[in-house]
């Protein structure tokens, strides 16, 4: 293992890279008496939430925790994509071919609804659509991977070119995958930049928000709910829950639906010049076939590489992931071996029994969860979605809106679950391991 002295920066940091740019900030203005709506929760659901309701001549106020922008939002990859998880995942299994159709055209229309309110309101969001690779981690996976593709489509028409693993170092400067699939249409943001300008977004419309405000109770009042908060109290005519992985035990009816896992990622310093082009000359996202996936893209300004992967069976504190996460890159992209990490962070996504986000109400209090890892451009959609129904100028809430949300007995008992499955997931990466390194 590299000593720390020669892994960690000078101003190694236990937060996310892209707070350097668009930092969280504390709102401590005075909250509202009563409002039309009450959003518990200031990520992407959250904020667009309250930017189409203020658009619709309602009241809003996101309440939060922390400080606005200090959740999940901004702690993921960034990555972006349409209907890939729907197509490709467990998720389509149960679900009538009619209730899919309309699945895959929402998480699809949730692509275009990002690029279109980050063009139409000019938000500085570093959109960039570059492609996205998916590695196969053994010859099988290659064969699985291309399968995929060719079901990705027929079910989404995006673009799908088959790489095979002599041709993949043209694109990732690495022989570790045994090829893959690149999507054309995939890409990815800045996390926080796309959260700072949805910030602004909402309070430009007329809607107000309030970090430090953590939710403490609900309860009915007359003809809405009083919602107490550690800063005082809202009178709220309607309330949305859009906490997704800090989904707490507020509401035992949502906690029991959604289990939090903790995605850990690191960040390196700027790369010497010429190293980004020969290790990802197109600046894709990157992710592959394990179970226990990598993930990994450029920062957007091209300098810094990203990385992500779970480290451990059990949480780990931040810069003990840095240590492993790093031994994971260098895996990759050998290349890397002397770069040094200025960045670790963890940030937790919302993960549901039937890995399909669910909006809806109970007790009449409206929700809307579950990004399975997938929720800059849909959870984005759904807040929108979900504001436009509970004010009444939809009268459906959607595909995503349909069914029953399911119990998840993981997220029942989240304490033992996620490393059990991790443990799982790292077993069968570890024979499929084997299986690669016999035959190379």
């Amino acid at each position: 293992m590299r000593p720390d002295a020669l892994l960690f920066h000078d101003d190694f940091k236990v937060a996310p890279y892209w707070w350097d740019a668009a930092p969280p900030e504390t709102a401590r203005e005075p909250l509202p008496e009563r409002v039309d709506l009450a959003i518990v929760g200031g990520g992407y659901c959250g904020l667009s939430a309250a930017a189409e309701a203020a658009r619709q001549g309602a009241s809003a106020a996101v309440l939060d925790a922390a400080e606005i922008g200090a959740g999940g939002s901004t702690r993921s990859g960034g990555m972006v994509s349409s209907g890939q998880k729907l197509a490709l995942t467990n998720a389509i299994r149960g679900v009538s071919p009619e209730r899919l159709s309309r699945l895959m055209h929402e998480s699809m229309a949730s692509f275009e609804y990002l690029q279109h309110i980050i063009a139409d309101e000019a938000l500085d969001a570093d959109l960039q659509i570059t492609g996205r690779f998916f590695g196969a981690f053994t010859q099988g996976h290659f064969e699985h991977l291309r399968k995929q593709g060719e079901l990705l489509h027929e079910k989404t028409g995006v673009t799908v070119h088959v790489i095979t693993r002599a041709d993949q170092r043209a694109l990732i400067g690495s022989d570790y995958y045994y090829g893959g699939i690149l999507v054309d249409e995939y890409g990815g943001l800045h996390t926080a930049k796309y959260h700072r300008a949805l910030r602004q977004l909402a309070r430009r419309r007329g809607a107000s928000l309030h970090s430090h405000a953590a939710v403490q109770r609900i309860e009915r009042h007359r003809a809405g709910f009083l919602v107490h908060t550690a800063r005082g109290r809202i009178d709220a005519k309607q309330v949305l829950i859009a906490t997704n992985g800090y989904t707490g035990p507020l509401l035992p009816f949502l906690s029991r639906r959604v289990l939090p896992v903790a995605s850990y990622q690191i960040a390196t310093e700027s790369l010497p010049a010429g190293l980004m082009a020969a290790l990802n000359p197109g600046r894709r996202m990157i992710s592959d076939s394990k179970r226990n996936l990598f993930y990994t893209r450029p920062s957007p300004d091209g300098t810094r590489m990203i990385f992500g992967s779970r480290p451990a069976i059990r949480e780990v504190s931040e810069r003990e992931a840095a240590r492993i996460l790093y031994a994971k890159m260098i895996e990759l992209w050998p290349a890397l071996r002397d770069v040094r990490i200025t960045h670790a962070w963890k940030g937790y996504v919302a993960m549901t029994g039937d890995r399909l986000a669910h909006i809806g109400v109970h007790d009449g209090i409206y929700h809307a969860l579950g990004c399975n890892g997938n929720g800059v451009a849909l959870m984005s959609y759904l807040g929108q979605r979900v504001a436009r129904h509970l004010l009444g100028v939809d009268a459906e809430p959607g595909a995503f809106g349909e069914g029953a949300f399911p119990v998840s007995a993981a997220g029942i008992a989240s304490r033992w679950v996620v490393p059990v499955g991790t443990a799982l997931y790292q077993l069968d990466d570890l024979w499929d391991g084997r299986a690669r390194a016999a035959l190379s």
